[in-house]
């Protein structure tokens, strides 16, 4: 069973001015570190508080990657939640599942015209092997069972569900569009089924 293990107040954001915690968890299925970031008393102060599943894109999220809109995502969810409240479970499960390593591989292969699942796939990797079981392993530990899930992604719904939290409502993210990044986009409407509008 899941429990917290240390929860650290921080601040957030751009200019480090949006008041968070940070937790980290034992008892988790793998060993992976993943980690919760809990803003303005999530926890206990929102009956159904929004929560964000973001898995680690180190080439997205700290340089800003033209190929993707991680770190676009992470931003957006960052400043609607620093006005909003709500918990960002940071998964670490970079390139959907498959590693940094391998993410540049594909990024290689999408290069040369193929788009970001046939990449993977030409690595031998199927379209997406996150799951999310640990995320819900983390919003119980929280007493959480109830919640505002944002994100495009029709895959985290289905896997939250199944692994018993109830998601009352779907807040899409805005689309991220930049020089670089519109084919990932297309692919990810196309063959993710996301709910986003380019």
């Amino acid at each position: 069973m899941a429990e917290v293990r240390a929860r650290v107040d921080f601040k957030v954001g751009a200019k480090s001015d949006i008041e968070a915690e940070i937790l980290s968890f034992t008892g988790l299925k793998t060993e992976k570190e993943h980690v919760a970031v809990i803003f303005k008393h999530a926890d206990s102060t929102m009956d159904v508080p929004l929560v964000r599943m973001h898995s680690e894109c180190l080439t997205g999220d700290v340089f800003h990657s033209s190929r993707c809109d991680c770190g676009e995502q992470l931003e957006e969810t960052i400043n609607r939640m620093g006005d909003l409240g709500g918990i960002i479970l940071y998964l670490r499960q970079e390139g959907r599942g498959i590693g940094l390593y391998n993410k540049i591989d594909a990024y290689k292969l999408q290069s040369q015209g193929m788009d970001t699942y046939q990449a993977n796939n030409h690595l031998g990797f199927g379209d997406d092997l996150r799951e999310f079981t640990e995320a819900a392993q983390m919003l119980q530990a929280l007493g959480v069972n109830k919640i505002r899930l944002v994100t495009n992604n029709p895959k985290k719904v289905r896997d939250l569900k199944d692994n018993g939290i109830e998601i009352v409502e779907v807040v899409n993210t805005a689309a991220h569009l930049k020089e670089g990044n519109e084919s990932y986009l297309k692919a990810k409407i196309s063959h993710g089924k996301h709910t986003l509008k380019l």
